[in-house]
C-alpha cells in the first residue's frame, strides 16, 4: 500500500512539474505573429513594416511575463517600425526597475503581405 502512495505522490510531483515548464514556455514565449492591417502598418524606407509602438507594447508586456523569467521592463521605445521582410532587425530600449538601460534586439523571422512573424532577445 505505501508503495502504490510513494508511486502516486512521486507521480504527482513530476505532472506538477512538467505542467510548470509547459506553462512558462508557454508565457515566456519571445515570438509573435502580427497582422498587418491601418492599426499595425507603418512605412519604413517604402516596405510595410510593424509599427514601433506594437513592438514596444508587446515586448514590455512579455519581457518579464513571470517573477522566474526576465527581467521587468518599462518605457519601451522603439526607433522606428520593423520592415516586414524576414532577417529585418531593429533595436528597442527599455528601463529596467534600478533605471538601467536595456537593449531589446527585435527581428522578422517571416513575413508576407498580411502578416509578420517577430521576435525579441531577453
Amino acid at each position: 500500500m505505501q508503495s502504490k502512495f510513494l508511486v502516486g505522490l512521486v507521480g504527482g510531483a513530476t505532472a506538477v512539474v512538467a505542467l510548470g515548464a509547459v506553462g512558462t514556455y508557454i508565457l515566456a514565449g519571445t515570438e509573435s505573429t502580427t497582422r498587418l492591417d491601418d492599426a499595425s502598418t507603418v512605412s519604413v524606407d517604402g516596405h510595410k513594416a510593424l509599427s514601433g509602438r506594437i513592438i514596444a507594447g508587446r515586448a514590455e508586456s512579455k519581457f518579464h511575463p513571470l517573477p522566474w523569467v526576465g527581467t521587468k521592463v518599462t518605457d519601451v521605445t522603439c526607433p522606428t517600425g520593423l520592415k516586414a521582410v524576414a532577417g529585418a532587425t531593429l533595436t528597442c530600449t527599455g528601463r529596467t526597475g534600478d533605471g538601467k538601460d536595456v537593449s531589446i534586439p527585435v527581428s522578422v523571422v517571416k513575413a508576407d503581405g498580411d502578416s509578420v512573424t517577430w521576435k525579441f532577445q531577453r
